[in-house]
């Protein structure tokens, strides 16, 4: 997500016009979920993807014309069927996708993705309303950005009863349309990139780090290794963190969006780690090893007082069963689960 804003922050203080759009809605086997994100320039290049085949094609042709118009528009895309065969396609589906006209002259767009950057650097979440139909949308279309806090900016007054909902963390999906009051908003969901923390700098390590940070995780890579905590062995986007033992973290920044992943040299480390997790509230901890491994593990801190309830909470073997056994075979394994766990919980399929 942020590549895109950041590429249209460039090209609008450049004086150039863009088109973003956004799938907000996917009902059946669209090719894409809803939140998918492409930019669109005037020469017809792009960033990111809303599915690729005649149907992205099509919606860049839909997208060259709003270089002259100045006008975005809502454009439904409908792959069952006969629809199927005629756009060369063997996925099924329909949706919406809001094709967005951003005029480099309009100070509005340029200081809305500016915003939506400095939240997602910083890890904050928040909402970005726009009105896309309704009796004021001829023109410019209005947005409202939402932030935690509720405090909010742009040329849109929050609508009251969207408000209370993304107030009471009932909004809905991450990216979906509302109406209300006669008027149809755009409902998108600004949420950072989840972090991964791997415990344990080896070779697994090695593999499972870039293939995170391929798929739009940011990661953290951990050991008390000096040799191994080191920056020759990890991309500049990693960030590095000696520690003390696996039993002494320094303050992390873990949440429920977090991953911990436990990759360390040795059971008793691992053991060690693994307690340490159970007492934070990352949203997802796996450890590897065998079944045998991990049920001496379970046993020893079921001993120490933990619960079985927080047992459960760990994905151990790690990754999903694929026959893994190199350490990039495990790596493939252990990132396919972490984003099957993060498209469950932003609600994909």
């Amino acid at each position: 997500m942020i590549e895109i804003f950041a590429k249209c922050i460039h090209l609008l203080q450049t004086g150039e016009n863009v088109v973003l759009m956004t799938v907000f809605e996917a009902r059946g086997s669209a090719p894409r979920t809803a939140g998918a994100r492409m930019l669109v320039r005037t020469d017809g290049s792009s960033l990111g993807t809303i599915g690729g085949g005649r149907l992205e094609h099509e919606a860049i042709a839909a997208a060259l014309t709003l270089f002259q118009t100045k006008a975005s528009i809502i454009q439904c895309f409908d792959l069952t069927g006969n629809d199927v065969a005629g756009m060369d396609m063997i996925c099924g589906g329909r949706g919406e996708i809001w094709i967005e006209f951003l005029d480099a002259g309009d100070p509005e767009g340029l200081s809305v993705c500016r915003e939506i950057t400095r939240l997602l650097q910083q890890g904050e979440k928040a909402w970005l309303l726009t009105l896309i139909d309704g009796p004021a949308t001829e023109g410019n279309f209005r947005k409202c950005l939402v932030r935690k806090d509720l405090s909010c900016s742009g040329s849109l007054p929050p609508p009251g009863d969207l408000l209370a909902q993304l107030e009471k963390g009932t909004g809905g999906p991450s990216v979906y349309a509302a109406a209300v009051a006669g008027a149809r908003y755009l409902i998108e969901a600004i949420v950072p990139a989840q972090t991964v923390y791997v415990f344990g700098a080896g070779h697994v390590s090695q593999a499972v780090v870039p293939l995170c940070e391929s798929v739009g995780f940011r990661t953290v890579a951990l050991d008390d290794r000096a040799e191994f905590a080191c920056s020759q062995r990890f991309s500049p986007a990693t960030r590095i963190v000696l520690l003390n033992g696996f039993d002494c973290w320094p303050e992390l920044g873990i949440d429920e969006d977090s991953f911990i992943v436990i990759l360390t040299r040795g059971h008793l480390h691992d053991k060690v780690a693994l307690a340490q997790a159970l007492r934070t509230s990352a949203g997802y901890i796996g450890m590897i090893g065998s079944r045998r491994k991990r049920d001496k593990i379970y046993q020893t801190l079921l001993a120490e007082g933990f619960s079985q309830t927080e047992i459960d909470r760990v994905h151990s073997p790690i990754g999903l069963n694929i026959g893994a056994e190199t350490p990039a075979e495990l790596a493939v394994s252990i990132v396919a689960e972490l984003i099957q766990v993060r498209a469950a919980k932003l609600g994909r399929k």
